[in-house]
Protein backbone atom coordinates (compact mmCIF):
# COMPACT_ATOMS: atom_id res chain seq x y z
CA UNK A 1 0.00 0.00 0.00
CA UNK A 2 2.89 2.35 -0.39
CA UNK A 3 4.74 5.01 2.70
CA UNK A 4 1.29 6.89 3.63
CA UNK A 5 2.56 8.11 6.68
CA UNK A 6 2.76 11.94 6.99
CA UNK A 7 6.22 12.94 8.18
CA UNK A 8 6.35 14.67 11.39
CA UNK A 9 9.26 15.60 14.16
CA UNK A 10 12.88 16.20 13.50
CA UNK A 11 15.04 15.30 11.01
CA UNK A 12 17.53 12.95 11.70
CA UNK A 13 19.67 13.51 9.25
CA UNK A 14 20.36 16.81 10.62
CA UNK A 15 21.33 15.19 14.02
CA UNK A 16 19.12 14.40 17.55
CA UNK A 17 21.11 14.92 20.94
CA UNK A 18 20.51 11.36 22.30
CA UNK A 19 19.19 12.47 25.39
CA UNK A 20 15.83 13.18 23.75
CA UNK A 21 15.61 9.47 22.60
CA UNK A 22 13.32 7.73 25.50
CA UNK A 23 14.55 5.17 26.99
CA UNK A 24 11.20 2.64 26.83
CA UNK A 25 9.19 4.29 24.06
CA UNK A 26 9.86 5.28 20.20
CA UNK A 27 11.10 8.96 19.12
CA UNK A 28 9.25 9.69 15.62
CA UNK A 29 11.18 11.65 13.22
CA UNK A 30 12.09 11.19 9.43
CA UNK A 31 15.09 11.59 7.21
CA UNK A 32 14.47 13.65 4.35
CA UNK A 33 10.61 13.35 4.30
CA UNK A 34 11.12 9.75 4.97
CA UNK A 35 9.01 8.65 8.18
CA UNK A 36 11.60 6.56 11.00
CA UNK A 37 11.71 6.34 14.32
CA UNK A 38 14.10 5.83 16.94
CA UNK A 39 14.45 3.64 19.52
CA UNK A 40 17.27 3.20 22.44
CA UNK A 41 17.10 -0.89 22.76
CA UNK A 42 19.68 -2.52 25.23
CA UNK A 43 21.81 0.76 25.03
CA UNK A 44 22.13 1.12 21.41
CA UNK A 45 20.12 3.32 19.00
CA UNK A 46 18.18 1.50 16.58
CA UNK A 47 16.44 3.27 13.41
CA UNK A 48 13.34 1.95 11.50
CA UNK A 49 11.24 3.18 9.03
CA UNK A 50 8.44 4.80 10.67
CA UNK A 51 5.26 3.38 8.48
CA UNK A 52 3.94 -0.13 8.69
CA UNK A 53 4.57 -2.52 5.78
CA UNK A 54 1.12 -3.35 6.19
CA UNK A 55 -1.36 -0.15 5.24
CA UNK A 56 1.56 2.65 5.74
CA UNK A 57 0.13 3.88 9.36
CA UNK A 58 2.32 5.69 11.20
CA UNK A 59 4.17 3.55 13.71
CA UNK A 60 5.23 6.86 15.95
CA UNK A 61 1.44 6.46 17.27
CA UNK A 62 1.28 2.80 17.89
CA UNK A 63 2.61 1.21 21.22
CA UNK A 64 6.56 -0.10 22.04
CA UNK A 65 6.35 -3.06 24.23
CA UNK A 66 9.89 -4.30 24.95
CA UNK A 67 11.67 -4.21 21.48
CA UNK A 68 8.88 -4.05 19.52
CA UNK A 69 6.58 -1.84 17.89
CA UNK A 70 2.97 -2.12 17.45
CA UNK A 71 0.82 -0.82 14.67
CA UNK A 72 -1.82 1.11 15.77
CA UNK A 73 -4.22 0.33 13.10
CA UNK A 74 -4.29 -3.50 12.16
CA UNK A 75 -1.72 -3.89 15.47
CA UNK A 76 0.98 -5.36 12.96
CA UNK A 77 4.48 -6.19 15.37
CA UNK A 78 7.71 -5.54 14.59
CA UNK A 79 11.02 -5.68 15.89
CA UNK A 80 12.95 -2.14 16.50
CA UNK A 81 16.26 -3.97 16.30
CA UNK A 82 16.04 -5.55 13.04
CA UNK A 83 12.72 -3.74 11.41
CA UNK A 84 11.84 -7.93 11.23
CA UNK A 85 7.69 -8.32 10.73
CA UNK A 86 6.65 -10.99 13.65
CA UNK A 87 3.22 -10.74 13.76
CA UNK A 88 0.44 -10.50 10.96
CA UNK A 89 -1.05 -8.40 9.20
CA UNK A 90 2.14 -7.17 8.25
CA UNK A 91 4.65 -9.75 6.78
CA UNK A 92 7.27 -7.57 5.08
CA UNK A 93 10.16 -5.89 7.34
CA UNK A 94 10.70 -2.52 8.10
CA UNK A 95 13.19 -0.47 6.45
CA UNK A 96 16.74 -0.26 8.51
CA UNK A 97 18.67 2.80 9.15
CA UNK A 98 22.33 3.77 9.87
CA UNK A 99 22.76 5.53 12.70
CA UNK A 100 25.89 6.95 13.57
CA UNK A 101 26.77 8.77 16.85
CA UNK A 102 29.49 11.97 17.03
CA UNK A 103 29.68 12.40 20.57
CA UNK A 104 26.24 13.20 22.33
CA UNK A 105 24.44 13.09 19.12
CA UNK A 106 22.98 10.97 17.00
CA UNK A 107 22.87 11.05 12.84
CA UNK A 108 21.20 9.00 10.60
CA UNK A 109 22.79 8.97 7.22
CA UNK A 110 20.90 5.94 5.31
CA UNK A 111 19.03 2.83 4.74
CA UNK A 112 20.78 -0.25 6.03
CA UNK A 113 20.67 -3.81 5.43
CA UNK A 114 18.45 -5.48 8.20
CA UNK A 115 20.65 -7.77 10.37
CA UNK A 116 17.69 -10.72 10.47
CA UNK A 117 18.89 -14.02 12.69
CA UNK A 118 16.13 -16.65 11.92
CA UNK A 119 15.09 -18.31 15.02
CA UNK A 120 16.90 -21.58 15.48
CA UNK A 121 15.18 -24.29 13.58
CA UNK A 122 15.11 -27.70 15.02
CA UNK A 123 17.78 -30.62 13.64
CA UNK A 124 14.70 -32.99 13.22
CA UNK A 125 12.50 -30.62 10.98
CA UNK A 126 9.73 -32.10 8.36
CA UNK A 127 11.27 -32.57 5.14
CA UNK A 128 7.76 -32.32 3.04
CA UNK A 129 4.88 -30.16 4.98
CA UNK A 130 1.46 -29.27 2.92
CA UNK A 131 -1.18 -26.85 3.63
CA UNK A 132 -4.16 -27.53 2.71
CA UNK A 133 -5.97 -23.83 2.15
CA UNK A 134 -5.05 -20.54 0.78
CA UNK A 135 -6.57 -18.34 3.17
CA UNK A 136 -5.20 -16.61 5.74
CA UNK A 137 -3.73 -18.87 7.75
CA UNK A 138 -2.19 -21.27 5.17
CA UNK A 139 -0.43 -18.60 3.62
CA UNK A 140 0.70 -17.19 6.91
CA UNK A 141 2.11 -20.52 7.74
CA UNK A 142 3.64 -21.12 4.15
CA UNK A 143 5.25 -17.65 4.08
CA UNK A 144 6.81 -17.91 8.09
CA UNK A 145 8.39 -21.10 7.30
CA UNK A 146 10.12 -20.12 4.26
CA UNK A 147 11.12 -16.25 6.54
CA UNK A 148 12.47 -18.93 9.05
CA UNK A 149 14.52 -20.55 6.68
CA UNK A 150 12.64 -24.10 6.06
CA UNK A 151 14.37 -25.92 3.23
CA UNK A 152 12.22 -28.57 3.05
CA UNK A 153 9.36 -29.28 0.43
CA UNK A 154 6.48 -27.02 0.80
CA UNK A 155 2.68 -27.72 -0.88
CA UNK A 156 0.17 -25.17 -0.89
CA UNK A 157 -3.18 -26.68 -1.70
CA UNK A 158 -5.84 -24.06 -2.60
CA UNK A 159 -9.48 -24.37 -3.40
CA UNK A 160 -9.75 -20.99 -4.26
CA UNK A 161 -9.11 -20.17 -8.38
CA UNK A 162 -6.88 -16.93 -7.23
CA UNK A 163 -3.56 -16.77 -5.12
CA UNK A 164 -4.15 -15.88 -1.24
CA UNK A 165 -5.53 -12.72 -1.32
CA UNK A 166 -6.45 -9.78 1.37
CA UNK A 167 -9.88 -10.90 1.95
CA UNK A 168 -10.91 -8.37 4.16
CA UNK A 169 -10.62 -5.50 1.36
CA UNK A 170 -13.22 -7.45 -0.74
CA UNK A 171 -16.18 -5.87 1.19
CA UNK A 172 -14.78 -3.00 1.65
CA UNK A 173 -12.72 -0.60 -1.05
CA UNK A 174 -12.29 -3.13 -3.14
CA UNK A 175 -16.42 -3.89 -3.40
CA UNK A 176 -16.83 0.09 -3.38
CA UNK A 177 -14.58 0.42 -6.35
CA UNK A 178 -12.05 2.50 -4.98
CA UNK A 179 -9.11 -0.39 -4.35
CA UNK A 180 -7.79 -1.85 -7.94
CA UNK A 181 -7.18 -5.23 -8.14
CA UNK A 182 -3.54 -5.09 -8.02
CA UNK A 183 -3.96 -4.42 -4.23
CA UNK A 184 -6.02 -7.31 -3.42
CA UNK A 185 -2.97 -10.58 -3.87
CA UNK A 186 -1.23 -10.99 -0.95
CA UNK A 187 1.89 -11.67 -2.66
CA UNK A 188 2.27 -11.55 -6.79
CA UNK A 189 2.20 -14.40 -8.66
CA UNK A 190 6.05 -14.94 -8.96
CA UNK A 191 6.81 -15.15 -4.94
CA UNK A 192 5.28 -18.38 -5.19
CA UNK A 193 8.23 -19.42 -7.42
CA UNK A 194 10.52 -17.60 -5.50
CA UNK A 195 10.00 -19.35 -2.00
CA UNK A 196 9.63 -22.60 -3.44
CA UNK A 197 5.94 -22.72 -2.57
CA UNK A 198 3.98 -25.21 -4.49
CA UNK A 199 0.90 -23.83 -5.05
CA UNK A 200 -1.94 -25.50 -6.56
CA UNK A 201 -5.32 -23.52 -7.40
CA UNK A 202 -8.41 -24.85 -7.59
CA UNK A 203 -7.79 -27.83 -5.94
CA UNK A 204 -10.24 -29.72 -3.74
CA UNK A 205 -9.00 -32.61 -1.36
CA UNK A 206 -10.79 -35.18 -1.59
CA UNK A 207 -9.26 -38.07 0.93
CA UNK A 208 -6.92 -37.59 4.27
CA UNK A 209 -5.26 -40.90 5.37
CA UNK A 210 -3.80 -39.94 8.79
CA UNK A 211 -2.27 -42.85 8.93
CA UNK A 212 -0.58 -43.48 5.63
CA UNK A 213 0.37 -39.37 6.33
CA UNK A 214 -0.66 -38.58 2.10
CA UNK A 215 -3.69 -36.56 1.06
CA UNK A 216 -5.39 -37.22 -2.23
CA UNK A 217 -6.79 -34.47 -4.77
CA UNK A 218 -10.37 -34.71 -6.09
CA UNK A 219 -8.46 -34.89 -9.60
CA UNK A 220 -5.93 -37.90 -8.36
CA UNK A 221 -2.91 -35.93 -7.54
CA UNK A 222 -1.61 -37.55 -4.39
CA UNK A 223 1.01 -35.77 -1.92
CA UNK A 224 2.67 -37.32 1.24
CA UNK A 225 3.47 -35.35 4.16
CA UNK A 226 5.74 -35.01 7.24
CA UNK A 227 3.57 -32.88 8.49
CA UNK A 228 0.08 -31.23 7.73
CA UNK A 229 -1.82 -27.86 8.49
CA UNK A 230 -5.39 -28.18 7.78
CA UNK A 231 -6.41 -24.46 7.41
CA UNK A 232 -9.87 -25.28 5.44
CA UNK A 233 -11.37 -21.96 6.44
CA UNK A 234 -15.57 -21.80 6.57
CA UNK A 235 -17.87 -21.03 3.69
CA UNK A 236 -20.96 -19.13 3.68
CA UNK A 237 -24.06 -20.29 4.84
CA UNK A 238 -26.62 -19.98 1.82
CA UNK A 239 -31.21 -19.67 2.02
CA UNK A 240 -33.56 -22.24 0.37
CA UNK A 241 -35.00 -21.33 -2.25
CA UNK A 242 -32.63 -18.67 -3.63
CA UNK A 243 -30.63 -20.33 -6.52
CA UNK A 244 -30.88 -17.55 -8.94
CA UNK A 245 -28.13 -15.94 -11.14
CA UNK A 246 -28.44 -12.75 -8.92
CA UNK A 247 -28.20 -14.14 -5.26
CA UNK A 248 -24.44 -13.81 -4.27
CA UNK A 249 -22.59 -14.97 -1.45
CA UNK A 250 -18.77 -12.86 -0.81
CA UNK A 251 -15.85 -14.86 0.74
CA UNK A 252 -13.45 -15.05 -2.30
CA UNK A 253 -12.19 -12.87 -4.68
CA UNK A 254 -14.14 -14.51 -7.67
CA UNK A 255 -17.20 -14.39 -5.45
CA UNK A 256 -16.94 -10.54 -5.37
CA UNK A 257 -15.77 -10.28 -9.24
CA UNK A 258 -19.11 -12.10 -9.60
CA UNK A 259 -20.90 -9.55 -7.54
CA UNK A 260 -19.33 -6.61 -9.30
CA UNK A 261 -20.72 -8.04 -12.42
CA UNK A 262 -24.08 -8.61 -11.45
CA UNK A 263 -24.20 -5.21 -10.15
CA UNK A 264 -23.16 -3.43 -14.02
CA UNK A 265 -27.39 -2.63 -14.91
CA UNK A 266 -28.58 -2.76 -11.14
CA UNK A 267 -30.19 -0.58 -9.23
CA UNK A 268 -31.55 -2.23 -5.86
CA UNK A 269 -29.73 -4.79 -3.66
CA UNK A 270 -30.46 -6.90 -1.08
CA UNK A 271 -28.49 -7.69 1.80
CA UNK A 272 -29.70 -10.34 4.20
CA UNK A 273 -27.92 -10.16 7.18
CA UNK A 274 -26.54 -7.57 9.26
CA UNK A 275 -23.06 -8.83 10.24
CA UNK A 276 -19.87 -6.85 9.73
CA UNK A 277 -19.39 -8.19 6.67
CA UNK A 278 -23.25 -7.29 5.28
CA UNK A 279 -22.63 -3.94 6.72
CA UNK A 280 -19.81 -3.01 5.10
CA UNK A 281 -20.62 -4.75 2.22
CA UNK A 282 -23.88 -1.66 2.02
CA UNK A 283 -21.66 0.91 2.78
CA UNK A 284 -19.40 -0.07 -0.19
CA UNK A 285 -22.91 -0.41 -2.28
CA UNK A 286 -24.40 2.88 -1.56
CA UNK A 287 -20.82 4.74 -2.34
CA UNK A 288 -21.68 3.02 -5.72
CA UNK A 289 -24.83 4.82 -6.13
CA UNK A 290 -27.36 1.72 -5.01
CA UNK A 291 -30.57 1.67 -2.97
CA UNK A 292 -29.79 -0.72 -0.01
CA UNK A 293 -32.26 -2.62 1.67
CA UNK A 294 -30.91 -4.71 4.68
CA UNK A 295 -32.81 -7.09 6.28
CA UNK A 296 -32.09 -9.09 9.60
CA UNK A 297 -33.84 -10.36 12.38
CA UNK A 298 -32.50 -8.76 15.01
CA UNK A 299 -33.82 -5.40 16.57
CA UNK A 300 -30.13 -3.95 16.98
CA UNK A 301 -27.67 -5.43 14.70
CA UNK A 302 -24.92 -6.35 16.28
CA UNK A 303 -25.84 -5.59 19.44
CA UNK A 304 -24.85 -8.83 21.18
CA UNK A 305 -21.03 -8.21 19.83
CA UNK A 306 -19.95 -4.37 20.57
CA UNK A 307 -23.18 -3.43 23.01
CA UNK A 308 -26.51 -1.16 22.31
CA UNK A 309 -24.51 1.98 22.10
CA UNK A 310 -22.09 1.27 19.64
CA UNK A 311 -24.52 -0.77 17.47
CA UNK A 312 -26.90 1.89 17.90
CA UNK A 313 -24.05 4.52 16.22
CA UNK A 314 -23.45 1.84 13.84
CA UNK A 315 -27.06 1.86 12.48
CA UNK A 316 -27.56 5.55 12.36
CA UNK A 317 -24.31 6.13 10.04
CA UNK A 318 -26.08 3.76 7.84
CA UNK A 319 -29.69 4.60 7.55
CA UNK A 320 -27.76 8.34 7.47
CA UNK A 321 -25.55 7.49 4.34
CA UNK A 322 -29.58 6.24 3.17
CA UNK A 323 -29.31 2.53 3.55
CA UNK A 324 -32.49 1.38 4.43
CA UNK A 325 -32.99 -1.43 7.64
CA UNK A 326 -35.40 -4.07 7.83
CA UNK A 327 -35.54 -4.90 11.04
CA UNK A 328 -36.78 -7.72 13.23
CA UNK A 329 -37.14 -9.53 10.09
CA UNK A 330 -35.98 -12.75 7.80
CA UNK A 331 -36.97 -13.36 4.20
CA UNK A 332 -39.53 -15.44 3.38
CA UNK A 333 -39.30 -15.65 -0.45
CA UNK A 334 -37.73 -15.05 -3.31
CA UNK A 335 -38.59 -15.23 -7.01
CA UNK A 336 -35.22 -13.63 -8.77
CA UNK A 337 -37.05 -10.45 -8.57
CA UNK A 338 -39.18 -9.91 -5.62
CA UNK A 339 -38.01 -10.57 -2.39
CA UNK A 340 -40.66 -11.33 0.01
CA UNK A 341 -40.65 -11.00 3.79
CA UNK A 342 -41.33 -11.97 6.88
CA UNK A 343 -43.32 -9.09 8.07
CA UNK A 344 -45.29 -9.65 4.07
CA UNK A 345 -43.33 -6.76 2.95
CA UNK A 346 -42.30 -6.78 -1.03
CA UNK A 347 -39.30 -5.87 -2.06
CA UNK A 348 -38.18 -5.61 -5.75
CA UNK A 349 -34.89 -5.82 -6.28
CA UNK A 350 -32.38 -6.49 -9.09
CA UNK A 351 -29.85 -8.38 -7.10
CA UNK A 352 -29.12 -10.04 -3.24
CA UNK A 353 -26.30 -10.88 -1.30
CA UNK A 354 -26.57 -13.42 1.60
CA UNK A 355 -24.38 -12.63 4.45
CA UNK A 356 -25.88 -14.71 7.45
CA UNK A 357 -22.69 -16.06 8.61
CA UNK A 358 -20.05 -18.76 7.78
CA UNK A 359 -19.92 -22.32 8.83
CA UNK A 360 -16.27 -24.22 9.19
CA UNK A 361 -14.83 -26.29 6.52
CA UNK A 362 -14.44 -30.05 8.82
CA UNK A 363 -15.89 -32.74 5.81
CA UNK A 364 -12.29 -33.69 5.10
CA UNK A 365 -11.55 -33.78 9.11
CA UNK A 366 -15.04 -35.84 9.71
CA UNK A 367 -13.99 -38.16 7.01
CA UNK A 368 -10.46 -38.84 8.11
CA UNK A 369 -11.73 -39.64 11.38
CA UNK A 370 -9.94 -36.55 13.45
CA UNK A 371 -12.30 -34.90 16.39
CA UNK A 372 -14.59 -32.10 15.17
CA UNK A 373 -16.91 -29.81 17.55
CA UNK A 374 -17.71 -27.08 15.86
CA UNK A 375 -14.33 -27.14 14.15
CA UNK A 376 -11.69 -29.03 13.93
CA UNK A 377 -10.54 -29.64 17.97
CA UNK A 378 -7.04 -28.65 18.48
CA UNK A 379 -5.15 -28.56 21.74
CA UNK A 380 -3.10 -25.39 22.76
CA UNK A 381 -0.50 -26.11 20.14
CA UNK A 382 -3.40 -26.34 17.33
CA UNK A 383 -2.39 -29.60 17.36
CA UNK A 384 -5.45 -31.79 16.19
CA UNK A 385 -5.90 -35.88 16.94
CA UNK A 386 -4.21 -36.77 14.36
CA UNK A 387 -0.12 -37.13 14.78
CA UNK A 388 1.98 -34.58 12.68
CA UNK A 389 -1.84 -32.21 11.58
CA UNK A 390 -2.55 -29.13 12.49
CA UNK A 391 -5.35 -26.97 12.02
CA UNK A 392 -5.85 -23.34 12.25
CA UNK A 393 -7.68 -20.28 11.30
CA UNK A 394 -11.78 -20.50 11.19
CA UNK A 395 -12.25 -24.13 10.94
CA UNK A 396 -10.30 -24.87 14.41
CA UNK A 397 -11.74 -24.66 17.78
CA UNK A 398 -8.81 -23.88 20.80
CA UNK A 399 -8.69 -23.83 24.08
CA UNK A 400 -9.47 -20.97 26.11
CA UNK A 401 -10.72 -19.89 29.75
CA UNK A 402 -11.56 -23.34 30.24
CA UNK A 403 -13.05 -24.35 27.24
CA UNK A 404 -12.95 -24.35 23.51
CA UNK A 405 -13.14 -21.31 20.97
CA UNK A 406 -13.55 -20.62 17.53
CA UNK A 407 -12.58 -17.74 16.04
CA UNK A 408 -13.50 -15.97 12.43
CA UNK A 409 -11.12 -12.94 12.29
CA UNK A 410 -8.28 -12.63 9.66
CA UNK A 411 -5.85 -11.40 11.68
CA UNK A 412 -6.21 -14.09 14.40
CA UNK A 413 -6.20 -16.92 11.31
CA UNK A 414 -2.92 -15.48 10.36
CA UNK A 415 -1.26 -15.51 13.47
CA UNK A 416 -2.65 -18.97 14.08
CA UNK A 417 -0.85 -20.05 11.02
CA UNK A 418 2.22 -18.62 11.59
CA UNK A 419 2.10 -19.79 15.20
CA UNK A 420 1.80 -23.43 13.57
CA UNK A 421 5.21 -23.00 11.27
CA UNK A 422 6.91 -22.40 14.43
CA UNK A 423 5.61 -25.22 16.23
CA UNK A 424 6.62 -27.54 12.98
CA UNK A 425 9.95 -25.99 12.97
CA UNK A 426 10.18 -27.48 16.50
CA UNK A 427 9.64 -23.59 18.58
CA UNK A 428 6.28 -25.09 20.20
CA UNK A 429 4.65 -22.44 22.32
CA UNK A 430 1.17 -22.27 23.32
CA UNK A 431 -1.29 -20.21 20.87
CA UNK A 432 -2.07 -17.21 23.50
CA UNK A 433 -3.12 -14.25 21.21
CA UNK A 434 -5.95 -11.99 21.77
CA UNK A 435 -8.60 -11.70 18.58
CA UNK A 436 -8.65 -8.87 16.72
CA UNK A 437 -10.46 -7.33 14.08
CA UNK A 438 -11.38 -3.86 12.46
CA UNK A 439 -14.53 -3.13 10.70
CA UNK A 440 -15.04 0.06 8.14
CA UNK A 441 -17.93 2.49 7.80
CA UNK A 442 -18.25 5.81 5.70
CA UNK A 443 -14.66 7.10 7.05
CA UNK A 444 -14.63 5.92 10.55
CA UNK A 445 -12.67 2.38 11.95
CA UNK A 446 -14.09 0.52 14.89
CA UNK A 447 -11.35 -2.04 16.14
CA UNK A 448 -12.08 -4.62 18.62
CA UNK A 449 -9.95 -6.69 20.45
CA UNK A 450 -10.62 -9.80 22.70
CA UNK A 451 -13.37 -12.62 23.11
CA UNK A 452 -16.03 -10.70 23.24
CA UNK A 453 -18.77 -13.65 23.81
CA UNK A 454 -20.12 -13.81 27.42
CA UNK A 455 -19.87 -10.47 28.51
CA UNK A 456 -22.40 -8.77 31.06
CA UNK A 457 -21.14 -5.25 31.58
CA UNK A 458 -20.62 -2.50 29.47
CA UNK A 459 -18.22 0.63 30.11
CA UNK A 460 -17.75 3.69 27.89
CA UNK A 461 -15.49 6.10 27.35
CA UNK A 462 -16.15 9.25 25.24
CA UNK A 463 -18.84 9.34 22.69
CA UNK A 464 -19.04 7.36 19.18
CA UNK A 465 -21.20 9.69 17.68
CA UNK A 466 -18.04 12.21 18.13
CA UNK A 467 -16.21 9.66 16.56
CA UNK A 468 -13.79 9.04 20.15
CA UNK A 469 -14.54 6.57 22.00
CA UNK A 470 -13.21 3.45 24.11
CA UNK A 471 -15.82 1.32 24.69
CA UNK A 472 -14.67 -1.89 27.80
CA UNK A 473 -16.55 -5.21 28.25
CA UNK A 474 -16.73 -6.91 31.37
CA UNK A 475 -18.01 -10.36 32.16
CA UNK A 476 -18.75 -9.57 35.83
CA UNK A 477 -15.43 -7.70 36.77
CA UNK A 478 -12.85 -9.67 34.64
CA UNK A 479 -11.88 -7.23 31.07
CA UNK A 480 -12.55 -9.83 28.17
CA UNK A 481 -12.73 -7.43 25.48
CA UNK A 482 -12.34 -3.60 23.88
CA UNK A 483 -13.48 -1.43 21.08
CA UNK A 484 -12.63 1.77 20.13
CA UNK A 485 -13.42 4.54 17.68
CA UNK A 486 -10.53 7.16 17.13
CA UNK A 487 -8.87 5.49 20.25
CA UNK A 488 -5.97 3.62 18.75
CA UNK A 489 -3.23 3.75 20.95
CA UNK A 490 -5.47 2.84 24.22
CA UNK A 491 -6.64 -0.45 22.13
CA UNK A 492 -3.32 -1.62 21.90
CA UNK A 493 -2.50 -1.17 25.60
CA UNK A 494 -5.53 -3.15 26.37
CA UNK A 495 -4.59 -5.58 23.86
CA UNK A 496 -1.29 -6.14 25.64
CA UNK A 497 -3.20 -6.27 29.07
CA UNK A 498 -5.14 -9.03 27.76
CA UNK A 499 -2.23 -11.72 26.33
CA UNK A 500 -0.81 -11.12 29.71
CA UNK A 501 -3.72 -13.20 31.18
CA UNK A 502 -3.97 -15.63 27.44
Amino acid sequence: MGNTTSVTGPDFSLGIARSEIPTHGVLSGHVQGTAVLLAMVDGEIHAVSGSCTHYGAPLGEGLRVGDDIRCPWHHACFSLRTGQAIHAPAFSPLQCWMVETIGEMIFVRGTANPVHTPAPVAIATPQKIVIVGGGAAGFACAQRLRERGYAGRLTLLSADTSPPVDRPNLCKDYLAGSAPEEWIPLQPAAFYHEQRIELHLDCEIGHLDCAAHQVSTRTGMTFDYDALLLATGAEPNRLPGFDFPNVFTLRTLDDSRKLIAGLHAAKTVAIIGAGFIGLEAAGALRSRGLDVHVITPEALPLARIVGDVLAADLLKRHRTQGVVFHLDCKPHHFDGQTLTLSNADTLAVDAVLIGVGVKPRTALAVSSGLIVDNGIRVDAQLRTSAPDVYAAGDVASYPHAGTHVRVEHWVHAQRQGQCVADGMLGDVSAFAVPPFFWTHHYGIDLRYVGHGRGWNRVEIDGDPATDDCLVRYFKDAVLVAAASIGRDRDLLEIEAQLATRE
